[in-house]
C-alpha cells in the first residue's frame, strides 16, 4: 500500500473523520513567523479531523448549565483532543518506519503566551488540503460539518502528494458567528491570506472571557461562534429554521 493511503486508513481507522495532506511551502513565512524552525523545516503537513457530536454542541446556548457546560467540555475538548493526539503519535510512527521524519503537534496545546498560539494553526493544514475555509470566526469551517470539527496536525517530510488546495470561502454576507459572540471579539472580516489574525480576531478578548469564567468557578465553555455557524446547524437534529 502507498505511504499516503497507508496514513489514511491508519487515520480513519482510529476514528478520524478527515484526513488530508497540506504543501505547507505555500504558506511557509506564516508557519515560521508561528512556529520558528521547528515547524518550518517540514514541507508537508497531515491534517486529521474528528466532527464533534451535535447533541453536545446543541448544549453550548445553555453553558451556563454547569451540567451542559461540563459535558460539553469534557467530551467536546478533552476526550476528543486525547483521541486526535493519539491517532497523530500513531500517523507519526508509522511515517518514522517508512524512513522519514514525522512530528505530531498537540490537538490543544499553546507554546506561546504572547501570541496565544500553538506551534502551528491546526486549521491551517485542513484549509490548504482543500477540506474547508477559513471563516470569519476564523475556525476552519467544512462543508458537511461546518466549524463542528477538532483538528490535530502531524507534519513531516514524507514526499506525500497533497490531497487538494485552499477551499474558496462560502460564508458569503452571513455575520451569524461575528454577531453572536459575547465578547464581540471579531470583526466579521473575510479570510485573507495576507492579513495577519489581528485584523479578523481579538484574541485576548476571547482569554480575558474564558479566564473569568474560570474565575465563578464553573467550566470554561463559549462556542458559541461554532454552534451558530449554519453550515453545522443544518444537520443538527435541534436546529431553528
Amino acid at each position: 500500500m502507498e505511504l499516503g493511503e497507508e496514513l489514511r486508513s491508519c487515520a480513519l481507522g482510529r476514528g478520524a473523520d478527515y484526513f488530508g495532506v497540506a504543501d505547507l511551502t505555500l504558506a511557509e513565512e506564516f508557519v515560521r513567523g508561528q512556529g520558528g524552525e521547528l515547524v518550518a523545516r517540514y514541507p508537508r503537513a497531515i491534517a486529521i479531523g474528528i466532527a464533534l457530536q451535535d447533541s453536545l454542541v446543541d448544549l453550548i446556548p445553555n453553558r451556563a448549565e454547569y451540567a451542559a457546560a461540563m459535558l460539553y467540555k469534557h467530551n467536546s475538548y478533552d476526550v476528543i483532543n486525547s483521541m486526535l493526539d493519539q491517532v497523530a503519535v500513531e500517523v507519526a510512527n508509522r511515517i518514522q518506519r517508512a524512513g522519514y521524519r514525522a512530528l505530531p503537534a498537540p490537538a490543544s496545546k499553546r507554546a506561546s503566551d504572547e501570541k496565544i498560539a500553538g506551534i502551528i494553526s491546526n486549521k491551517l493544514p485542513p484549509h490548504l488540503a482543500g477540506l474547508g475555509w477559513i471563516g470569519k470566526s476564523c475556525l476552519l469551517v467544512t462543508p458537511d460539518h461546518g466549524p463542528r470539527v477538532r483538528w490535530v496536525t502531524v507534519l513531516t517530510d514524507a514526499p506525500l502528494e497533497p490531497t487538494g488546495t485552499p477551499m474558496e470561502e462560502r460564508c458569503g454576507s452571513c455575520m451569524q458567528c461575528t454577531d453572536a459572540c459575547p465578547v464581540h471579539a471579531f470583526t466579521g472580516r473575510a479570510f485573507r491570506a495576507d492579513e495577519p489574525r489581528e485584523a479578523r480576531f481579538d484574541a485576548a478578548a476571547c482569554e480575558r472571557y474564558f479566564k473569568e469564567m474560570e474565575q465563578n468557578g464553573g467550566p470554561a465553555v463559549c462556542g458559541m461562534c461554532l454552534y451558530i455557524c449554519p453550515y453545522g446547524r443544518k444537520n443538527s437534529r435541534r436546529d431553528v429554521q
